[in-house]
């Protein structure tokens, strides 16, 4: 069982920055693939960004060229920069972590708000 706690998240200004932070711990795979989802109110979760243990990166068309993942597979954490934040991109934001073989495992989700 893995266990990951999110940290970051808050309230921003649209087009202002912000980043989450992911901590995995328990029986962590050297094979696995982490990465945030979001979920909008009324909305299905969805996927941001994934990186794999190699550091493939995959974004959704929506955060590419502002939305930035990365981990440290010494340290178990994946994080997410968020620039230039749009309202549409408010959301609770979740860290997943999904092994090669296993069951995945979900963060309990970070509030982001964008104001105008």
């Amino acid at each position: 069982q893995v266990h990951l706690v999110e940290s970051g998240g808050g309230l921003v200004q649209a087009g202002g920055s912000l980043g989450l932070s992911c901590a995995a711990s328990g029986t962590i795979s050297s094979i696995a693939t982490m990465g945030w989802y979001r979920q909008a109110p009324g909305n299905q979760r969805e996927l941001v960004a994934t990186i794999t243990s190699g550091g493939i990166t995959n974004y959704a068309n929506s955060v590419k060229g502002r939305f930035t993942i990365s981990r440290d597979n010494a340290k178990n954490t994946v994080d997410l920069q968020m620039n230039s934040l749009k309202l549409e991109d408010t959301a609770v934001y979740y860290c997943n972590y999904r092994p090669w073989a296993g069951p995945s495992s979900w963060g309990q989700g970070t509030q982001v708000t964008v104001s105008s």
